[in-house]
């Protein structure tokens, strides 16, 4: 009964073994080989002349990034998920588009789509530089005008108790 039990154990231990093997092959560690996968871009859709950051997983070694009329070639960085950040063109044209990856130890190319915004973002970083319009000034005017009748009410309103108790 024993030897049937450890023949069982061993012939189960014995068939894993051998399953897994072509698993093993086929996806060595590290990745090598296999190409650029699982490529995301953040954020998806950008407006022209912003930035965009691309990661792709497989490329080891590194690799490049390209979207023709959208942004130059640019590099990837090596490690198991390799990072580019890309300056989208002022004049590239809106709408959906794809970009490519490859990496520098494979000729496999992994694509993926984002869409390019029309006009710019918002234009931070430029508060105080722009004058205030006719119509901002005509109130501050006016704010500032009613402010001076009011002190000058409120003084005048202070004196008189002030000037009838001396009589």
């Amino acid at each position: 009964m024993r030897a049937i039990r450890a023949l069982t154990v061993t012939a189960a231990a014995c068939a894993a073994l051998g399953l897994s093997t072509p698993f093993a092959a086929a996806n060595p560690p590290g990745g090598n080989g296999n190409g650029p996968s699982n490529v995301t871009v953040q954020p998806y859709s950008v407006h022209q002349g912003a930035s965009m950051q691309v990661s792709a997983a497989g490329c080891q070694h590194g690799g490049t990034v390209w979207s023709h009329g959208n942004f130059p070639q640019t590099n990837l960085s090596a490690g198991s998920i390799g990072f580019a950040t890309v300056r989208i063109f002022n004049h590239a044209s809106p709408g959906h588009h794809t970009l490519s990856v490859k990496c520098h130890d494979n000729n496999l190319v992994a694509t993926h789509r984002f869409t390019v915004l029309d006009g710019r973002g918002a234009q931070g970083g430029l508060g105080g530089s722009f004058g205030p319009s006719t119509a901002e000034t005509a109130i501050g005017a006016g704010l500032v005008g009613a402010a001076a009748l009011g002190a000058g009410v409120h003084v005048v309103r202070r004196r008189r108790p002030a000037a009838a108790a001396r009589s």
